[in-house]
């Protein structure tokens, strides 16, 4: 303890008091007097000195704790359920430390998704790349028909459009993790919503000779971003019409009600396997059901644009018979 500089300080600033006030006590009073000073300072003296050693050994047992945190060991417990500064101190340390401990678990677990997901990546780019590079090779060949060049040239061209959409995707979502994005808070109209997200998908349903039902008021709206819920709404309508066999049908209904207003694009197609429904939002994934073509990033797209703005997004499906998307985005109550 006396190599501490301030336990010195105070033991001989206690001492030059302590000698004075006997000195007063000899010369003015009597020997007595100053006997009982000396004994009286004495008690205080050890006491304040037991008492402030013993903050001192609190504070280097605190010290020894924030070192700990400092490499890494989030699991000490420093607090000791008493009153006073200290253990407020303690209290509010430990706090901090759970909080760390929990960023700490946070990044470890969006470290192990940056690792999954490049490794998706990678896998998902691999496969057009080999393809891409086998048709190259191949293009190459002078003794190649026209006929089979027009088609390599052709799937050439797929393939990039695919891993554009891939990466224009992934760049999306990217962006949506991270909160970049900022969504609009505007009054959308539904049938004008759903007139934008049926546009691009009436060439594909007309070659498969399906039938598009839509039905609704005319005045539903809702609060939300329209560009970015077009975006969500027509990759789940994709989704349906893929799934669908030709001349099935596809449903898109919209209603308002005083709580939320609530779209339902259900289709007739193969549906969901049970199993496959709790995974069918996370990107990547890929069903029992799924096509050849698709990369299971789509329906995650939806799933995180639709969040964003406080809405909810939920399917039910039998296989057989069809699936049904529920997206609803709640009204603000006042």
């Amino acid at each position: 303890m006396l190599r501490n500089q301030e336990i010195r300080i105070y033991l001989f600033t206690c001492l030059f008091f302590i000698g004075i006030a006997v000195g007063i006590a000899f010369l003015f009073m009597s020997i007595e007097a100053a006997v009982l000073v000396v004994l009286l300072a004495i008690i205080l003296f050890g006491v304040t000195y037991r008492f402030t050693a013993w903050r001192y050994r609190e504070i280097e047992q605190l010290s020894g704790y924030l070192q700990e945190i400092s490499n890494g060991n989030y699991t000490l417990d420093v607090r000791d359920n008493r009153e006073g500064e200290l253990s407020l101190l303690k209290s509010q340390l430990y706090k901090v430390t759970k909080m760390l401990s929990e960023q700490g678990a946070h990044l470890e677990e969006d470290k192990q998704k940056l690792t999954d997901a490049i490794s998706d990546i990678s896998h998902q780019l691999k496969t057009p790349l080999t393809s891409m590079t086998v048709m190259a090779d191949l293009l190459s060949d002078p003794r190649l028909s026209e006929e089979k060049r027009q088609e390599f040239t052709h799937n050439i061209q797929v393939q990039l459009e695919r891993m554009e959409w891939l990466l224009s995707s992934l760049l999306k979502l990217s962006k949506i993790d991270a909160g970049t994005i900022h969504f609009k808070r505007e009054l959308v109209s539904v049938p004008a919503l759903i007139e934008a997200v049926a546009e691009p998908m009436l060439v594909p349903i007309d070659i498969k000779m399906q039938r598009l039902h839509v039905q609704g008021e005319k005045d539903v709206t809702f609060e939300g971003d329209l560009k970015w819920t077009t975006e969500a709404l027509i990759n789940i309508l994709k989704n349906c019409v893929e799934h669908t066999p030709e001349q099935g049908d596809v449903f898109i209904e919209f209603s308002e009600n005083t709580l939320y207003t609530e779209i339902v694009i259900r289709d007739t197609g193969i549906g969901v396997t049970k199993q496959d429904i709790p995974y069918i939002f996370q990107r990547f994934y890929k069903g029992v059901n799924a096509s050849e073509e698709s990369v299971g990033i789509g329906l995650a797209m939806a799933h995180s644009i639709i969040m964003s703005q406080e809405g909810e997004l939920t399917v039910r499906s039998e296989p057989g018979v069809g699936t049904d998307f529920h997206i609803r985005f709640y009204k603000a109550v006042v």
